[in-house]
């Protein structure tokens, strides 16, 4: 079986939803690949040791999304299975929001606009000690609404923070809406590079795609710090949840979790399962 394996991530970001009774499935689905591509293939860390100091660091900024992480961080082994199935309940440790108290998560946020500023702190420091690790921080197309986002880009394009790389789940909705409709943003790519970054623009689902310009990214010779824009779909890998932002604060009941269960089971045969 693939490591981060897409479907595998979504299967147990759903039944965390449903054992917690939690909203954000939305959210949390569509950053899935994006995850699970870093984890795989770009982050250097060690399984044996989450606090190594020599790591990549990993911010999830839209904390919001965290049931995507915590199914990526079960596979590292640093969240147990038994973690999973008592998400959100009392005395747990996993919460509905980054919580930096887990190990594998960098930052505490959910506060959205604050975690960029972090990230920023991370590669400066990175930068200061002459180390070669890198800084990936994930934000919300809607947490781009913040003023604080802007003034982090501003400090990270002063300080030549080659070694930060933003990730923009842009997934066209925020809350309480279209994030068109709440805050234009127009081309977040030209926003990026008039700040000074080396900006890119993908399909966030498209695996390939992120792996290929995450590695050019990495070995690009500029100086000037790197953006992702990714293209997403809120709900995505679900077919009644895509595109539907209902599904930021709607709970899964039983009888949808099951549809959604099949439906993953049976993309992987080829098969099609009647949505209810």
């Amino acid at each position: 079986m693939k490591t981060f394996d897409a479907r595998e991530i979504r299967r147990r970001i759903l039944r965390m939803s449903f054992v917690g009774a939690t909203a954000h499935l939305g959210c949390s689905m569509s950053i899935v690949e994006i995850l699970a591509v870093l984890y795989r293939s770009h982050l250097r860390l060690r399984r044996d040791d989450p606090d190594w100091p020599g790591r990549d660091y990993l911010v999830l900024s839209k904390g919001h999304g965290v049931m995507a992480q915590y199914a990526c961080l079960n596979e590292l082994g640093w969240v147990t299975d038994d973690d999973l199935a008592h998400y959100s309940a009392d005395g747990t440790r996993l919460k509905g929001l980054s919580d930096a108290h887990v190990p594998g998560l960098e930052v505490t946020s959910g506060s959205l606009g604050h975690g960029l500023s972090v990230g920023v702190g991370l590669a400066m420091a990175a930068q200061r000690r002459g180390t070669d690790q890198r800084v990936y921080a994930i934000v919300g197309d809607g947490e781009m609404n913040e003023g604080a986002i802007w003034e982090a880009m501003l400090l990270a394009n002063h300080a030549k923070l080659a070694n930060l790389t933003i990730i923009v789940d842009a997934n066209g909705f925020q809350a309480m809406g279209r994030t068109d409709e709440i805050m234009q943003l127009d081309d977040l790519a030209a926003k990026f590079t008039a700040f000074g970054f080396e900006a890119r623009t993908i399909d966030g689902h498209d695996e390939s795609a992120l792996d290929a310009v995450l590695a050019e990214l990495k070995d690009h010779p500029s100086p000037s710090p790197r953006a992702i824009v990714a293209r997403t779909v809120k709900g995505n890998g679900i077919s009644f949840m895509a595109g539907d932002n209902r599904w930021h604060y709607m709970r899964i009941s039983p009888e949808l979790l099951a549809t959604a269960l099949a439906e993953l089971a049976a993309a992987e045969t080829g098969e099609e399962v009647p949505c209810r």
